[in-house]
């Protein structure tokens, strides 16, 4: 079962109103991927109910409180050693993009959607709400976009250091014109850089991620190798420690994961095999020799989910993707 399939199942034996305290902690996203989940969820078995709650439990004992509520302590603590005014502004850039309504509204709207919303702005406003989005999310939203607009959007997003007041006011005007409802006064903010053009990119299809590319190197060669070195691609997974490999593992279908196989460097092959049990790498051996041919565009689209999935491990602090685990002494 995938993440999401498992938190529906959480999900539905909690009942509506503890099902819904939940789904109010999770990303716009996240909501929409479990909520999927939940409709096509159908004859779930008590076995699968009770391998889903002994994983919660086994989750759940593996952590403490500390963490729970950690916004409002860290509002809290500021302000008492700052003061409110001068607390203010740093409580925004660490909790990011938290004073804009606008901008968090825009990640429940469909991609092709923002794209219709933006296309007519100017470049650097499209680059402002690309970079507040998820990096699938703005992937799809740039293909949306006129070709000539995509690989400027992108340099853009690399290019982005700091925001100033009246940019991001200039981009709140557009949500104003989108959404009802008051937005709180905005402030600077960090967004985009060379990190978040990085992730969109990995994000994308790898046919339009090296048509953009090839674009920015005509442009700027500099600005593209600085991405290029940022950008974590399906191979590099063979890179990983042994422990962030098998943390990944856990939370990879092994449907996808089969797929994403087809097309892997021997390396990466051997490295995920490596990081399994005998049994199951000898399954997965079997799957991969008795499949047939596999479309190139399925095969990507299951090694962009398969990266996404290790983008946000590494984000939430449970694996390293720079290739160097911690080390272990006797």
């Amino acid at each position: 079962m995938s993440g999401a399939q498992r938190a529906a199942i959480l999900l539905l034996t909690l009942g509506e109103q503890d099902a819904a305290e939940v789904l109010k902690h999770l990303s716009a996203r996240d909501v929409q991927a479990v909520g999927t989940a939940m409709a096509s969820l159908t004859n779930v078995s008590r076995e699968q109910v009770e391998v889903v709650l002994a994983r919660l439990n086994d989750d759940m004992g593996r952590h403490t409180s500390l963490g729970v509520g950690t916004e409002e302590y860290i509002r809290k603590i500021l302000v008492n050693a700052l003061g409110e005014s001068k607390a203010g502004g740093l409580i925004d850039r660490i909790l990011l993009g938290r004073s804009s309504k606008g901008l968090e509204s825009l990640k429940w709207m469909e991609s092709r959607a923002i794209a219709e919303m933006i296309n007519q702005e100017h470049p650097q406003i499209i680059a402002l709400v690309l970079a507040h989005l998820e990096p699938d999310q703005a992937a799809e939203v740039i293909g949306y976009l006129p070709p000539r607009t995509r690989s400027d959007a992108v340099m853009r997003i690399a290019t982005l250091d700091g925001v100033q007041p009246h940019a991001l006011n200039e981009l709140d005007e557009i949500m104003e014109r989108q959404f009802s409802g008051n937005t709180k006064k905005l402030k600077s903010a960090s967004v985009g850089g060379l990190k978040a053009a990085a992730n969109i990119l990995n994000a994308m299809e790898t046919s339009r991620e090296n048509e953009l590319m090839a674009a920015i190197r005509t442009h700027d060669s500099s600005l593209s190798g600085r991405i290029e070195e940022l950008m974590f691609v399906f191979e590099d997974l063979a890179d990983l420690d042994d422990r962030s490999m098998q943390t990944l593992l856990r939370e990879v279908p092994t449907a996808r994961l089969t797929t994403a196989l087809k097309g892997a460097e021997p390396g990466v092959r051997e490295k995920i095999f490596a990081n399994m049990s005998k049994r199951a790498a000898d399954m997965l051996r079997d799957d991969l020799e008795v499949s047939g041919p596999v479309r190139l565009s399925e095969v990507d689209a299951a090694q962009k989910e398969v990266l996404g999935i290790a983008r946000k491990l590494a984000d939430s602090g449970q694996i390293n993707l720079s290739g160097t685990g911690d080390e272990l002494v006797a």
